[in-house]
């Protein structure tokens, strides 16, 4: 078992021969970030800031959905409510409205998490074999490493795509055609990846939508049941008197509730045990897969623990948006170096990783 600690490696640190001068230009480039390079089948807008996801379609739908619902309880609802109940109805439904649209924002334009892939010589460096008899030989990698996450080995697969080997809990979404950390799902309903950097936002999405639709169901069906109760005593027709549009928006809240409170409640239970759906459904921590892979060697044994390491923890920075590093910094690794520990490239940049993850140590089973 071999310990290998957090550091950075930078080619341009290294020294470097004394015949060797760096060329010096006068119109120095802005280096490329690593979207401009490998921009996968994202879109990125306002210099990287933005990602979406290039099938994007359902979100405009999302949103309008939210819009007019939450419009038509303001128009036709509110005024009813507010004069024979409170005031404080339409302010409730306000800021749950703000919220509501806040999070979807956050998170269909967040960088879920996405790891830059390698650059082609880079790759190749890293997939040489060196033998002992000086002999440059070149093998594939190999498909998967086993790594120790308390006393539990979980293997790591390497991305033909990305060139690299994947961290733990990351996963290459076909949809965005990315490495995404810490990788839950890619959702069409926000237009993007659900992973590590915006996992928070879309929780705050469903749980906030829930209480949205329940509210706005529950102001619908108080309206309606007042203004049938009045119109009884006069023995007028209350339905007749009802704006059919208020009838749409009840059967729009009847029919979405059910989903929306069945998602909350089922990510209420991964954020619980610090699970994702990707591990959910792929069974990755199931009894049933044998003794050997039974039990999440992620979690805290702690349900206030781990829903704090995943929806408090800090905002880890975004790698697909640092700048590229000039072409002429390059680094070879010994064969030998390679296999003493897992490597994630990042640009010309090499990362040789411990994966420090929520305050844990992660060895490498050589």
């Amino acid at each position: 078992m071999k310990n290998c600690e957090y550091q950075q490696i930078d080619p341009r640190g290294l020294s470097t021969p004394s015949s060797t001068q760096p060329c010096t230009e006068k119109n120095v480039q802005r280096p490329r970030r690593k979207w401009e390079v490998f921009p996968g089948r994202n879109r990125f807008y306002c210099d990287g800031r933005i990602i979406l996801a290039r099938q994007s379609g359902i979100l405009p739908l999302t949103l309008g959905l939210i819009i007019v619902t939450s419009g038509l309880f303001f128009a036709f609802d509110c005024p009813f409510l507010v004069t024979h109940l409170t005031v404080c109805i339409p302010v409730i439904g306000g800021v749950l409205f703000v919220f509501v649209v806040t999070s979807l924002l956050q998170t269909s334009f967040t960088d879920p998490g996405i790891l830059p892939r390698t650059l082609p010589d880079e790759a190749a460096d890293i997939e040489k074999q060196i033998d002992t008899s000086g002999s440059s030989t070149y093998h594939p990698p190999p498909r998967t490493k086993e790594i120790l996450i308390n006393q539990q080995v979980v293997k790591l697969k390497y991305c033909f795509t990305c060139k690299m080997f994947r961290p733990p809990r990351t996963s290459h979404c076909s949809m965005c055609d990315n490495c995404v950390e810490r990788f839950d799902h890619h959702c069409p309903w926000v237009g993007n990846c659900v992973g590590k950097r915006n996992y928070r936002f879309f929780y705050s999405f469903i749980v906030s939508l829930s209480f949205h639709t329940s509210f706005i169901f529950g102001c619908v069906v108080t309206h309606l049941t007042l203004r049938m109760y009045a119109h009884s005593q006069k023995n007028t027709n209350a339905l007749s008197l009802t704006s059919p549009l208020t009838v749409v928006e009840l059967v729009i809240c009847f029919f979405s509730i059910w989903s929306i409170l069945g998602l909350s409640g089922f990510h209420t239970y991964l954020v619980a045990f610090n699970l994702t759906t990707n591990e959910d459904i792929k069974g990755s921590w199931s009894s049933k897969r044998g003794a050997e892979d039974s039990g999440n060697p992620y979690t805290y044994d702690n349900i206030f623990t781990n829903c704090c390491a995943t929806l408090c923890g800090p905002m880890p920075p975004r790698s697909v948006c640092m700048a590229k590093p000039p072409r002429q910094s390059k680094l070879l690794l010994s064969y030998e170096m390679y296999l003493s520990s897992p490597f994630v490239e990042l640009g010309s940049q090499l990362w040789a990783h411990e994966w420090r993850s929520e305050s844990r140590l992660y060895h490498i089973r050589l």
